[in-house]
């Protein structure tokens, strides 16, 4: 179907071919408006008038426009009626009778159907990356969620998504643990996750002999060369130890339920030499203090590809690993998830990549790449958040109180005698995931958030509790009506005639401009305002007594409305990876 706003536009598109025929690809500005005057705005008049006056036009300045681009517009059953205000807008309000009809084919049809349609066919989201011996901290925990979440917006927009876990598993640094694994255990292919224990204390370990044992370093140094020349031993140990941070990596993905392909650092590392080569070619790459930089305009200091001891760095494999998802991987639009502090980064290697002839100069064209950077989780104290001892906290950890606090909250409602144990634990398990999730998703993604336990697990306010229960309360509705919803969406008619009804299908069916802006901008906070306006506004039309659901003679009506409500939540709780609760 399409978003509302894109229906109109192409509406607006044949009127302004008429209005203005001289004027070529005038983009339709249309944008949804607060009510008063209508739903949605054309506000293409003022624009519009300043390229024609003076030419001959027959019109007398924007007003007299905007009444040429309303008389123009061809007939449709989606409009009830339009007018002009103020210097040339145009007003349209919606038919009713179209909104109910359009929100009970997506019953019938599935919300699928609802799907923005963005101009990409295959897109790489790489997100997570965490680095293989360290342990996984709250940083990573934002980019792994909101890397989640646009790819599932892109998914649901029927783009092909390559989630690509770019960890680091290459580098000096596995030349100090590999020969720290050799010390500890001579036989290191036993050397299991349980007898190595925790790798983030192995890894200050052997980094501790690092900087003291100078004979150690050499031999950590040797490491690296042998490691890097495909030695059988070195490359066995390595595969070890990557195994084992990868079971820890897997413990956070699975509480979260997220799914990554790995290519990493290492799976670059083969295409560089020929990446650089061909970079040289093209004249991109000049000699600057010993080491091979491209230059970028506008920059003072140049993007290093080769370092002076002739080693590769991130910009090196970054550009390696660009190369190969523009040209193997086919991809168009490529996303980077990573902290803020990595803006500069990106900015210069994506101007490389555009000096090289990669990517196409500007934003609106494919193919492209977007740094998706956010800000820092911070503790009470307003610091980055960190645990008592300093000390980086634990992901599963963190995720693991959620869900006991979640539990302890639902065993106090009660729960405990009237639900089974399974019930209890999948319950604690969405809202206690759940909770963690939207608490960053509902920020916009630059700023820093505060993490708070007690805030995040509120059930009153803008929480995923808050969110998860009035979905439960809907589904609870529907079951108390004793009515086969299935049926009544086959035989049953939706009706929008009070305004609260309206108000709430309005709503509804805004839902695909909402994904498509949230996509397009890279910014899931706009899926969770949505997502909590729906509710208030369901709430508001739940609670007012002229709208009585159950027992009244629009019984079917409202409980159509009541369903389409609860199916739009179930699929922004989908795109946000939370899983939908059906009772409390």
């Amino acid at each position: 179907m399409g978003s509302l706003k894109a229906q109109l536009a192409k509406l607006f598109e044949v009127s302004l071919k008429v209005t203005v025929p001289n004027e070529l690809d005038v983009e339709p500005l249309v944008a949804a408006c607060n009510g008063k005057f209508g739903d949605y705005q054309c506000n293409n008049a003022m624009g519009l008038w300043s390229k024609i006056k003076g030419k001959g036009a027959p019109f007398r300045g924007p007003p007299a426009v905007g009444e040429a681009i309303k008389n123009n517009l061809p007939t449709s059953e989606m409009i009830e009626s339009c007018s002009v205000a103020g210097p040339g807008f145009v007003n349209v309000v919606l038919s009713k009778n179209w909104m109910a009809k359009s929100i009970q084919k997506m019953l019938i049809e599935g919300i699928d159907t609802w799907a923005p349609l963005p101009p990409v066919k295959t897109a790489v989201v790489d997100f997570s990356s965490p680095n293989i011996a360290k342990e996984m901290h709250v940083g990573h925990l934002r980019s792994t969620i909101i890397g989640d979440t646009l790819a599932r917006m892109l998914e649901f927009s029927k783009v092909k998504v390559l989630r690509r876990n770019h960890v680091g598993d290459w580098g000096t640094q596995f030349g100090m643990l590999i020969e720290f694994l050799f010390e500890k255990f001579p036989n290191f292919e036993d050397a299991t996750e349980t007898a190595i224990g925790d790798l983030q204390a192995f890894y200050k370990a052997s980094k501790q002999r690092f900087d003291a044992d100078p004979a150690f370093k050499e031999r950590a140094q040797q490491a690296v060369v042998r490691l890097q020349g495909g030695e059988d031993k070195y490359r066995r140990a390595w595969a070890q130890i990557c195994q084992i941070s990868r079971t820890e990596f897997h413990q956070v993905y699975q509480r979260l339920g997220v799914h990554l392909e790995e290519k990493g650092e290492s799976f670059y590392n083969p295409y560089i030499p020929g990446v650089i080569e061909a970079l040289n070619k093209q004249g991109l790459v000049e000699e600057s203090q010993g080491a091979r930089v491209i230059f970028i305009e506008g920059i003072n200091i140049p993007l290093i590809v080769v370092k002076s001891d002739g080693g590769f760095n991130y910009a090196s494999t970054d550009l390696a690993a660009l190369w190969y998802r523009l040209n193997e991987e086919k991809a168009e639009w490529i996303i980077y998830v990573t902290d803020v502090g990595q803006q500069q980064h990106f900015d210069m290697f994506f101007k490389a990549a555009k000096r090289a002839g990669w990517l196409l100069q500007g934003d609106s064209s494919y193919p492209k790449a977007s740094h998706v950077g956010f800000g820092l989780v911070l503790g009470e104290d307003g610091k980055r958040f960190r645990t008592r001892n300093t000390e980086v906290v634990r992901l599963v950890d963190l995720l693991d109180e959620a869900k006991v606090r979640s539990k302890a909250a639902l065993i106090e409602r009660g729960k405990g005698e009237e639900w089974t144990e399974e019930e209890i634990e999948s319950t604690a398990e969405a809202v206690g995931y759940g909770a963690v999730k939207y608490a960053d998703l509902k920020n916009n993604r630059l700023t820093n958030y505060t993490f708070n336990f007690d805030q995040m697990l509120n059930d009153k306010g803008n929480t995923a509790v808050y969110l998860l229960y009035a979905h439960a309360r809907i589904c609870s509705i529907i079951r108390r009506s004793g009515k086969d919803i299935e049926e009544l969406k086959n035989k049953g008619t939706l009706v929008l005639g009070h305004k609260d009804e309206r108000d709430l299908g309005l709503h509804l069916l805004q839902f695909a401009e909402v994904v498509e802006e949230a996509c397009t901008n890279l910014l899931p906070n706009v899926l969770c305002d949505y997502l909590y306006n729906l509710s208030e506004i369901f709430s508001k039309f739940y609670s007012n007594p002229e709208c009585k659901v159950i027992g009244s003679d629009m019984e079917t009506s409202r409980l159509l409305l009541c369903e389409a409500t609860a199916v739009v939540m179930r699929k922004c709780f989908d795109l946000l990876g939370i899983t939908p609760i059906y009772k409390i």
